[in-house]
């Protein structure tokens, strides 16, 4: 079912969560209104995604610019009119807009902010496991490389990799997915679909633990587990809903529960508070009592994200995704597929106060 001589989540190196100085109600006010000014300076839209500190979600919001998941923030940065993008997120997303949106200015605070499942799918191996399996149509998780996508068929977020799954094994396809196992096997299991997953994971959603959340459920018998399929299955099989950031954000809002147990990144809060702001948040657990955590239910890549780093960037000019044409113009493709799908299904939705 996998590759044998992958990278392991184990052999990545997750760096440590960065420490940005503790700013007073007057700094961060003034800091805040020196990037309007710049964004107004730069023709420049703030797009962030939901794991990312939410000061930055805030400042996205209320400067015009999208607060999203990565379906979402590829839909806007291609219907954006502005110059450049500045994407708040890790450099997946960066890339993603720039494929779409080849002739804008493409600015991340940090260059470095990458992800477990991109680093854990380099494209040359990758490469190799397609070639290896020609009659499989090559899916891959929006959480990957420009050069992965390049060598994709379909390109797939979590909120939509379920129909179009359900599209392709209707049409007699079998599937090559990368790179998250846990999706994969989530969504082989409700598809039925012939599927031949790339072993990775994310470090945020792996450490989730199946024991220390049962027991935490035991403490609020009346909460709703809410759970991401990067997950392992042991926490998906607790979840009273499986789905995407914005499927998670609807549920808090929509059913009726005051206490909700989420196992996904802790920067989802910020929207989930802003939009229900009488509903209860508890993180679910990740490492065990006394143990560490390499994530501790928060990227520490989304971390890197920060209104310090976006000033300097706005300021310099700095840290601009590029990618080469002859891989943009066969990665643009996979994305197109996806987002033409969506609006030919009416697949959308970012979540509405």
């Amino acid at each position: 079912m996998t590759t044998s001589n992958t990278v392991s989540v184990k052999d990545i190196q997750v760096p440590p969560h960065p420490k940005w100085p503790e700013l007073t109600l007057a700094e961060k006010r003034g800091l805040t209104d020196r990037i309007k000014e710049l964004l107004k300076q730069n023709n420049a839209v703030l797009v962030a995604h939901y794991y990312v500190d939410g000061d930055l979600q805030a400042l996205a919001e209320e400067t015009g610019g999208c607060v999203a998941d990565s379906l979402e923030m590829a839909r806007y940065g291609a219907a954006s009119d502005a110059e450049t993008l500045i994407v708040c997120g890790v450099r997946f997303m960066g890339e993603t807009a720039k494929i779409l949106n080849p002739e804008k200015r493409v600015l991340m605070p940090d260059l470095d902010a990458t992800c477990s499942l991109d680093e854990g799918c380099p494209a040359d191996e990758f490469s190799a496991f397609c070639d290896a399996h020609p009659d499989h149509k090559v899916v891959v998780y929006a959480n990957t490389s420009a050069e992965v996508k390049a060598r994709a068929d379909w390109m797939v977020t979590s909120g939509i990799a379920l129909p179009i799954v359900r599209h392709l094994k209707e049409q007699g396809e079998k599937i090559l997915w990368a790179p998250d196992k846990h999706l994969g096997h989530y969504i082989q299991r409700e598809t039925g679909a012939d599927m031949l997953l790339w072993p990775g994971s994310c470090v945020v959603h792996e450490e989730f633990k199946a024991f220390g959340l049962e027991r935490l459920h035991r403490l609020h018998p009346e909460a709703a587990v809410l759970v991401h399929p990067e997950s392992p299955e042991s926490v998906i099989e607790q979840a009273d809903v499986v789905g995407s950031t914005t499927a998670l954000i609807k549920a808090v809002q929509e059913m009726p529960n005051k206490e909700f147990i989420v196992a996904t990144d802790d920067g989802i809060f910020w929207k989930m508070q802003q939009l229900a702001p009488d509903k209860k948040l508890l993180s679910a657990p990740t490492a065990g009592e006394g143990a560490t955590c390499v994530s501790c239910a928060h990227c520490p890549w989304m971390a890197m994200n920060a209104l310090q780093n976006l000033e300097q960037l706005l300021i310099q000019g700095h840290n601009e995704i590029h990618i080469e044409e002859s891989i943009r113009a066969q990665a643009v493709l996979p994305i197109q597929r996806m987002l033409d799908f969506a609006r030919s299904q009416g697949i959308s939705g970012a979540p509405r106060p």
